[in-house]
């Protein structure tokens, strides 16, 4: 059993990721963005990011609507977007990763609890004693592919590039930051229980 803290404090978080997400796609039927993609990716985004990810939408995620670009364009002035500090484009460009790695997830830890057979395939109890080691395959495969989605689709319409290359170019965006993503971050986390977790679960990873 985990402290009950700990699941409050989760419930607390799904609660909180929710309602940002809420407030942002809420907001985004009103605003549209210019670039389509990031309709989708703003509220995803916020499910994870939760007050960070609103606070950044509001700042910054505003300057990048349909209605910012034509009133930039009336006045004959630079588009919003364009003026933006170099580490929040970088910070918008890695939102794409983020969304189809969290797409990914979602859809991978409930396929392989209404299917187990499914990480069987992925290497459970012949590769894996662990059944999380084997869904985290699966994670990587669903988070890689829809992020790829997400950055061709933000890639193509901003550098004008045929499909072929837009292909490329998203398989390049996409590669580095979802291997940094999974290897530094989600596996070096979920393989180091905290030290809340009761003696009985230290050092084994509970199942999904």
């Amino acid at each position: 059993m985990f402290p009950g803290w700990l699941h409050w404090l989760s419930i607390a978080a799904l609660l909180l990721g929710g309602s940002c997400a809420l407030v942002v796609a809420v907001d985004i039927t009103r605003h549209p963005q210019k670039m389509a993609v990031m309709n989708v990716v703003w509220p995803v985004t916020a499910l994870f990011g939760t007050v960070l990810t609103l606070w950044s939408y509001f700042h910054y995620g505003r300057d990048s609507t349909e209605e910012a670009m034509q009133e930039a364009k009336a006045e004959k002035g630079a588009m919003p977007a364009k003026a933006l500090p170099f580490p929040v484009i970088v910070g918008k460009g890695a939102l794409h990763c983020g969304a189809g790695c969290m797409i990914g997830d979602v859809i991978a830890e409930w396929l392989a609890f209404a299917a187990p057979v499914v990480a069987v395939w992925l290497g459970w109890q012949t590769l894996f004693q662990e059944k999380i080691f084997a869904v985290w395959v699966l994670d990587f495969i669903l988070a890689f592919a829809i992020g790829i989605v997400f950055q061709y689709f933000a890639i193509v319409p901003m550098r004008n590039l045929s499909p072929g290359k837009g292909i490329v170019a998203a398989l390049k965006a996409d590669t580095l930051s979802l291997a940094a993503r999974t290897e530094l971050g989600v596996a070096s986390c979920a393989a180091s229980p905290p030290r809340a977790m009761p003696p009985g679960h230290r050092g084994r990873c509970p199942e999904p």
